[in-house]
Formats: C-alpha cells, structure tokens, sequence
C-alpha cells in the first residue's frame, strides 16, 4: 500500500524536514506516540514545529528519572537505559497503550505507530562520545494485528550534546517519514536515513526490519547496504545468523580473528581457525571462557569482481554462520584498522591468524602511503596494542614450507621484520595438517563451477551438503545447465 494525499504533488528528491514531518501531519490516519530518553525531545519537535500534529501526536514524553522510567517500562535485569531490550519495552507499551485507549469503532481508519529512542549523548569528559536506540513500531493498514518494526543502533561521532540532539532529531524524522512512505523499497529507506545528516556525523552500524510488511527483508543484506554506503566501517552477524550489535559481542574480551574471502570456507580456514584458538587460549592474559573468534571478510574481498555479489556474499555467510561461527563485515583494507576498531571494545590481549601471503602483505609499503608516519605509523597503531600474529605456513610449489623463519620480505623492511618477529608479536603455527596445505578456496570454487568432482573433500564435514541443498556460489545453476 502507497499511502497518498489528495493533491500531493511530487516531491523533491530529499525534502525538507518541515516537508517530511508535515506530510506525516497531514494524513489523518497516521496517529501515534512519541516516547524520548536521553537526548530532549528532538524528534517529535520537528513534527510539533511542522504544523498540523493535533492529528497525529496522541503523546510526548521523556521519561527521564530511572526511578520513574522503570515504573514505567519495568526494570532491565542488566541494569542499563541505553538497550535494545528497553527500546523495545518502549515501543511495546506505547502501542499497548493506544490499542487501549482509542476505540477502533470510533476511529476505524487510524493507522497507529509509537516512536521511540533512548540514548546516552556525549559525557561531560567528551571521553564517550555516545550512542543509542532508535525505533519505530506501526501499521500501514488500521486493521493489521501484526505491527512493523524498524529498530537501530547508532554512535554519534560529533563532540557536542547541542548537535548530537538535533542530528536524532533529524534522523527520527527521517525514519518515520521512510517507515510509512519508501518501506516498499527498504535500500532507498535505509540511504533516506541520512537525509540532512553527514556520516561525519553519525554512524548507523546495526538496523532490523521485522513484520508482514518486510517479510521478504533479509536483515543481512540489509546491514551489508549499511556497509556499502558508508554508514558503517563493520556489521556483525551471531551464529544464529542474526544482525548483533558488535558492542554486545566484542565488549571487554579476548578477541581472535582470521580474515580470508572464504568462498568457500576449506579445511584449511578451519584448521587454522582451531590450531590459532589452541594457541590462543593458552597465552598469558587469555581467559578461554571470555574469548571471541570473529571470522572476518573486508570488502575489498567482495568486490574481487567489481560490483559486490550480493548473492555471493549470503553464501559465504551463510556456511559460516551455519559452522557456529561469528562473521564480521569490514571496509578495513588494512589490519591496523581492524585493530583498532576492536580496541573501541576491548583493551584485552587480542590475536590475529593469517597465512603467509597476508603477512608479506602487511609488510608492503604501499598500503600505507595515506599516512603521514607511513608503514612505521601502521605498525605502532597495530602492534602497540596488546596483539600477536599466529602465522599459518604456506606450502610452495617445489613442495617446501615458507613460515615465519624463511619468509621474504621487501629488503627496507627486513629489519623491521625482524624486530616484530623476534619480540614474539609473530609466532608460527606448527600443529597444522600438512595433508591439507595445497587446498585452495580458488580451486574448490572452480571446481564447483566446471561440475569436477572431489571439492567435496576440501571442505569441513557437511559443508559441501549445505552448498548442494541450498544451491551456494552458482552449484544449483551448474547442475541445472549440466542437465540440459
């Protein structure tokens, strides 16, 4: 359903808030609630400011007091405000609320919504620079029982509550106007976000559609357009296969992390995944019981061939998800930056496995150029941190063995080589599978292609099943051309 008013006439293309806030105003059947915590009431401002909203706000409010917001929402076993667990009781009550007290016989047409937020803007020390929840639960038709709901999680990146207030301002209104007027095509509703708004000045790094209306929504996809865009440097998906928030899962822990394009995941990735985790686990400072493996794809991987698969990256994170691994999509070419955006959430001691191709790679001055400190600016920001490198080895074509003691680095950064090896940031793998050193994601993926058979033992058990029933990196197609 496209909900128009009489004499609409076309907008232009990003319309002004006034614009936005009053088309909301004007259509008599759009009725809700606006509940605000932790930012003053900036959103519902807008629409109060706009005009015409006796017929569209039943209700503002902030709930400010915990004292009071608890009596109100109940209390969080974790304690905290700034939750989705709480966005999510705000929004549930306030459409409880108004199911209660307007009656349908008397208004049959209204189509009813609850806005909510709760957020924490900026400290008083500018140390946190704040964060929060964002959401809209609503109709598109009065008589849906099932509500809609758009819910994310935003970091504010300016260093002043003043502006951080009027940036949520902003961007609630752009999600209510969205919600109701672009949620046919969730892509266009998601870029709509950041109407009036630079992503200097706010980043969007987890967002979930639910309901009749986005039935057909994968919220992956959805965080990988959130990536895509610039809206964020890195989404993570849980085991279950689900959009999380990275805070929740990376907060204060040991983290591991292997990057590759695991397309697909082999024997390899997994071995090295195992052997790494053993090594890791057992390091001083390392508690296995507060220890998190993220299996990490950039996406310079995606866009191997140009244009990023979409179809191609749901495969990849599908089998990982489906092996109980964590996934994390990043716009991080460099380690460096990995690093340091896992020290947003942790000081623990950290680990990374690679093989010895990434290494020479990260060992390449070119990647560095941007910087005024150059390779030696990367490297402080990446080994300063509490890190080590398991090193995975590489099996050469005269049958050899290339690792940490015999890798050829440029001749300028032997020495630093050198200096990062011998303090122990680099240490080798060696309870590896030799038997599965020449298994290559590149040739599996070919293989699958060109209908060879014997891929199947490349990779972890009941991985190649997955592939085949669901029909992952173009195998259903193949099989379907084969047979014609």
């Amino acid at each position: 359903m496209e909900i128009t008013l009489k004499g609409d006439k076309e907008f232009e293309d990003i319309p002004s808030l006034k614009t936005k806030a009053l088309r909301i105003n004007l259509n008599e059947n759009i009725y809700g609630t606006f509940a605000e915590i932790g930012a003053g009431q900036e959103t519902v401002r807008q629409f109060f400011r706009a005009g015409g909203g006796s017929g569209t706000i039943a209700k503002a409010m902030s709930a400010y007091d915990k004292d009071f917001s608890d009596a109100i929402y109940g209390i969080e076993e974790d304690g905290r405000y700034v939750t989705e667990a709480r966005l999510r009781k705000m929004l549930t009550h306030e459409i409880n609320l108004i199911e209660e007290r307007i009656a349908r016989d008397k208004h049959p047409n209204k189509m009813f919504f609850s806005y909510a937020n709760t957020v924490a803007t900026i400290d008083f020390a500018k140390k946190y620079k704040g964060h929060g929840w964002v959401g809209i639960k609503y109709q598109i038709e009065p008589d849906d029982s099932a509500y809609n709901e758009i819910i994310l999680h935003l970091r504010f990146r300016e260093n002043d509550a003043r502006l951080q207030q009027e940036t949520l301002g902003i961007l609630g209104t752009n999600l209510i106007y969205g919600a109701y007027y672009k949620y046919n095509e969730p892509k266009k509703l998601l870029r709509y976000l950041y109407d009036h708004l630079d992503k200097d000045q706010i980043e969007i790094d987890t967002i979930n559609f639910s309901g009749p209306v986005f039935d057909n929504v994968d919220n992956r996809l959805m965080s990988l357009q959130l990536v895509k865009n610039n809206m964020t440097d890195a989404v993570m998906f849980a085991a279950d296969g689900n959009n999380v928030l990275p805070a929740k899962i990376l907060y204060k822990k040991n983290i591991l992390a292997l990057r590759g394009s695991f397309r697909p995941v082999t024997k390899v990735n997994i071995d090295m995944y195992e052997k790494s985790y053993d090594m890791f686990v057992k390091e001083n400072k390392v508690d296995p019981n507060n220890t998190q493996v993220v299996f990490e794809i950039t996406l310079s991987n995606l866009r191997a061939e140009g244009e990023i698969d979409e179809q191609d990256f749901m495969d990849r994170a599908k089998l990982l998800c489906s092996l109980g691994h964590t996934v994390l999509i990043s716009n991080f070419q460099e380690y460096y930056k990995l690093v340091e955006y896992f020290s947003q959430y942790s000081k623990n001691r950290m680990g990374l496995a690679m093989g010895v191709n990434n290494l020479v790679d990260i060992f390449d001055e070119k990647y560095y150029r941007h910087l005024s400190g150059g390779i030696l600016e990367a490297f402080g920001k990446l080994f300063f941190k509490d890190l080590r490198v398991y090193l995975y080895p590489m099996v050469n074509d005269d049958g050899t063995l290339t690792d940490s003691e015999n890798l050829k680095v440029h001749p300028r950064m032997k020495e630093l080589y050198k200096f990062f090896k011998y303090n122990g940031k680099v240490v080798d793998i060696t309870d590896y599978d030799p038997s599965i050193l020449t298994i290559f994601s590149r040739t599996v993926l070919k293989a699958i292609a060109d209908g060879d058979e014997g891929w199947e033992a490349m990779l972890p058990p009941g991985v190649a099943k997955i592939i085949k029933e669901k029909g992952l990196f173009g195998y259903e197609a193949e099989e379907v051309f084969r047979e014609q």
